[in-house]
């Protein structure tokens, strides 16, 4: 007879440590058996650096697991397949998981669960996944979400999920993929993760918006792919800073609205109006680094080399390209989510929404900045610009691609035209 086990699937949560489905899988009789899934579909837009950030983190997951006496089945296909397989291998008794909110990914749930094996998917990757206002609509503006995120977490049980168990099956059989077999090579990306200094939060309100300094958590990756849970964020945002407590709770109501609004269009609808001038080779130059304007091209430069970019430039070079060269935010949006190591949908497409003043609660169209003054606020020294455009203020650098009194005009001008329509 076959053997009979739990199946715990690993997806946004490469962690033994305070993970919610995992605990409960543990706790529920049967042997639990480890599996992680390359699903095809999703491999077709993920990058070299993520695939290997994954594939370090689970090879992470399986040494630990096999301090436990078992270890980590890695599968490369369609999700109900490799269920189906392992269906003619053990009794399946359940599947368990952490929820996944993109629309894509719940489809995948669902067509997972219609196979038939109990299903149980549970809160992990965020505190609170489904907020509501008193007449039971979704939350569109940042600030009321945020004061009754506060209010639910002083009333919620978030300590960490115990899994301490060793109810795993106890299985050395490697079946495992490489990332070159998967199409993909090997990057210098690191995985290990470390919790944030306190001394680093307790400043991190003064320092977030310097790009020279050691001033954020660098963590964007971490809690994408789960290698950090965000309760242990949080207890940690709540005794030192406020200011990345408020960062967290930004990264759990753009979640929301993408649940409850999926679309590639505006949040304004309105916004879809505007008549982008979507130039290719701008937006080339813009992709590369060569517009002519330092922070800017810092960023993007920085970007392209390591997958990783500033908050504050990232607000800055979203907002150069929306505002300063009139280009389409879906075309920075795919940009980023093709480089970004940390690229998360919600994240991403709520940002950067926010940049271009089409979001649910961006910045107002008129708001503009200024690429110049930025630099000389936040990079006053140019430390950051010149390890990064090392040739600025050399004859090989470019002159501006756009002047920016003439491009603020121009854009007030466009957004304003189109709004009043």
């Amino acid at each position: 007879m076959s053997k009979s086990v739990t199946i715990f699937w690993f997806r946004r949560d490469l962690r033994l440590e305070d993970n919610a489905g995992l605990s409960h899988a543990l706790a529920a009789g049967s042997p639990v058996l480890p599996i992680y899934i390359f699903d095809p579909l999703l491999l077709a837009k993920e990058t070299p650096r993520r695939v290997d950030y994954v594939h370090r983190a689970l090879s992470a997951l399986d040494t630990a697991l096999r301090g436990r006496g078992s270890s980590l089945h890695i599968f490369h296909g369609e999700p109900s397949s490799v269920f189906r397989k392992l269906a003619a291998q053990y009794e399946v008794r359940a599947i368990f998981c952490n929820r996944e909110y993109e629309p894509r990914l719940e489809q995948r749930d669902q067509a997972v669960a219609a196979l038939g094996f109990p299903f149980n998917a549970y809160r992990d990757h965020v505190i609170f996944d489904d907020i509501q206002k008193s007449d039971g609509t979704p939350y569109t503006v940042f600030t009321p979400y945020a004061a009754r995120w506060q209010a639910l977490l002083r009333e919620a049980d978030c300590l960490a999920y115990p899994t301490e168990s060793e109810n795993f099956h106890q299985t050395v059989l490697r079946q495992w993929i490489t990332p070159e077999e998967l199409g993909f090579y090997k990057t210098d990306i690191c995985c290990e993760v470390s919790e944030p200094d306190p001394e680093m939060l307790r400043n991190y309100a003064g320092r977030r918006d310097f790009p020279a300094l050691e001033g954020t958590s660098r963590l964007g990756v971490a809690l994408r792919f789960g290698t950090i849970s965000i309760r242990r964020c949080v207890a940690l945002a709540l005794i030192h800073s406020e200011a990345w407590l408020n960062e967290l709770i930004w990264r759990e109501f753009f979640m929301q609205i993408q649940r409850a609004f999926p679309s590639d269009r505006a949040f304004k609808l309105r916004y879809d109006f505007i008549p982008w001038r979507n130039d290719e080779a701008e937006f080339a130059a813009w992709c590369c680094g060569e517009t002519g304007y330092p922070l800017v091209d810092a960023g993007m430069r920085e970007l392209r080399e390591t997958g990783y970019m500033h908050n504050r430039v990232r607000m800055v070079a979203a907002s150069f390209l929306c505002k300063h060269l009139l280009i389409d935010w879906r075309w920075g949006e795919a940009h980023f989510a093709r480089n970004l190591n940390d690229y998360d949908l919600a994240a991403n497409n709520g940002n950067w929404q926010w940049a271009s003043g089409s979001g649910c609660d961006a910045a107002p169209y008129f708001r503009i900045f200024n690429p110049e003054t930025q630099a000389q606020k936040f990079d006053k020294d140019f430390t950051y610009i010149k390890q990064w455009v090392p040739e600025w203020g050399t004859a090989v650098y470019p002159a501006p691609i756009v002047a920016h009194r003439f491009a603020r005009e121009r854009a007030l001008e466009t957004y304003r035209k189109a709004l009043e329509n």
